[in-house]
């Protein structure tokens, strides 16, 4: 078990505590606590972005809205679960995670989690690097090599910097973040507000049953599943004490509210202009910027930086967690340092190599949305299931109560897994042509039915990974637990 060490307290201190639980003493704050990190780090205007992206599944504005509120509330609600372990355990999620898989069988989740999760913070240091660059060229300066490598070195240095001083630093940057990204935000609204067109926003024709569920699913990948694998890890310094209702209602309420309200202006928005639309799906930030004045660009880059900084700072905490978790003997710090080297190497191949990276690699990583939204059903079905306190000691010790591998949770994440990629497909590279393999047989249309681009496989994975770990696996809980009696 790595030793806890006590922390100071100041932002600017390096926190030394790692995957250790949290000693009582250093467990403080109270559950509003997390509305900060979870507004920032999803307050960023790609959720404007993801309004335009809701439209092209063929949904209309009123069931993009209705279907997209509920896909981005319930993934939030699922984080605001996952959370509740925190403060039942006080540890990372992934260490949580081995009470349910193993010590040693948890390694499987957790390897695909610290992907998805290097995989996101590298994508986002990207997307800040060239959002600057579009920002300089519509002012008419320079955006070559020098301005891109400024902006990446900036924004390199502060997403680092605060995954290095860890909890406390976070906690303090995602307030200040929130503020500002905020009060930006809303002069972005107010700015723009003359391009939405309610006649010809209100005059889009409805759809069918498969692009609404397509709208749902996309709003939950967009949003929450992404970040179900993180959600103890913000709430593991709560007391004890911390009631599950402010703890899972302010995490929803941070996490959510800026992405709905976000999506809502991003429909109306693009639903006036196709035009409009078709420039978001080619360059989701550079294209807002077409609307406004000149003077406002450059307050426009600090909002989109700075929203795509508040989510690769918590991208880079926790995958440094996972890297621990997955046995790596380094001090926390290190962990993190370790990951921002990997988003550096994977940034600078993105903006100054790859002639088509981003697409197939945004495919990567949908993909491995799949096996998360199961691991995050069978994690929430483990933690449903128990009554006792997690066993402390035996989350670090494979010869523990939890076992080194629990071959129900496991196969639970193999079988929904392999079932959610039958029901998906992904159209970002050709490398992922072979998912989609179950919607011919089951009679939903092949992979170019009307279904196809609807990926129930995500829900599906998220349904089965639950239903089958609460079957399966609540027996070996209660055997757990009667052990805890027992001693």
């Amino acid at each position: 078990m790595v030793t806890e060490q006590r922390s100071t307290g100041s932002a600017l201190a390096v926190e030394q505590n790692g995957i250790n639980v949290i000693d009582e003493s250093e467990r403080k704050g109270t559950p509003r606590d997390l509305f900060w990190p979870w507004c920032a780090a999803n307050i960023s205007v790609l959720g404007i972005g993801y309004g335009s992206f809701l439209l092209y599944t063929g949904a209309n504005f009123w069931q993009a809205l209705v279907f997209g509120t509920l896909g981005t509330v319930f993934s939030f609600v699922l984080v605001g679960l996952v959370s509740l372990a925190g403060t039942r355990g006080s540890a990372p999620t992934m260490v949580l995670s081995r009470a349910g898989f193993g010590v040693r069988g948890n390694g499987l989740p957790a390897f695909i989690s610290w992907l998805l999760l290097v995989g996101w913070e590298t994508v986002l240091v990207s997307l800040a690097t060239l959002a600057t660059s579009t920002v300089f060229r519509e002012l008419g300066w320079s955006d070559g090599n020098a301005t891109k490598g400024v902006a990446f070195l900036v924004v390199v240095v502060v997403i680092i910097g605060a995954g290095v001083l860890g909890f406390d630093a976070i906690m303090r940057l995602q307030t200040w973040l929130t503020v500002v990204l905020a009060v930006m935000t809303v002069g972005y609204v107010a700015l723009t507000i003359d391009d939405v067109d309610w006649s010809t926003v209100s005059a889009l024709p409805a759809a069918g049953v498969a692009p609404v569920v397509g709208a749902l699913v996309l709003a939950m990948t967009g949003f929450g599943i992404g970040w179900v694998n993180a959600g103890a890890d913000y709430s593991r310094y709560l007391p004890r004490t911390a009631g599950a209702g402010g703890v899972v209602g302010w995490t929803i309420v941070g996490a959510a509210v800026a992405p709905v309200l976000l999506v809502l202006y991003g429909l109306l928005l693009a639903g006036s202009d196709p035009g409009l639309r078709d420039a978001i799906a080619l360059d989701p930030i550079g294209a807002l910027t077409a609307l406004l004045p000149t003077w406002y660009l450059v307050p426009f880059a600090v909002v989109a930086i700075g929203g795509l900084i508040g989510g690769a700072v918590l991208d880079i905490y926790s995958s440094g967690l996972n890297l621990l978790t997955l046995g790596l003997r380094v001090p926390r710090w290190t962990a993190a340092l370790l990951d921002g080297i990997l988003m550096v190497l994977g940034t600078i191949y993105i903006v100054w190599v790859a002639d088509n990276f981003l697409g197939p690699f945004q495919g990567f990583l949908i993909t491995l949305g799949v096996p998360i939204a199961a691991w995050c059903g069978i994690f929430l079905a483990d933690l449903s299931t128990r009554r006792a306190p997690y066993a402390e000691p035996d989350l670090y010790d494979a010869g523990g109560r939890y076992g080194a591998v629990n071959p129900v949770a496991v196969g639970a994440l193999v079988v929904a897994t392999a079932v959610g990629w039958g029901l998906v497909i992904n159209t970002f590279s050709v490398a992922f042509a072979w998912e989609g393999y179950l919607l011919g047989p089951i009679g939903l249309g092949g992979r170019d039915g009307t279904w196809g681009a609807a990926n129930l496989g995500v829900l599906v994975a998220l349904v089965l990974g639950f239903v089958l770990q609460r079957w399966l696996g609540a027996p070996a809980v209660h055997r757990q637990e009667r052990v805890a009696v027992a001693t």
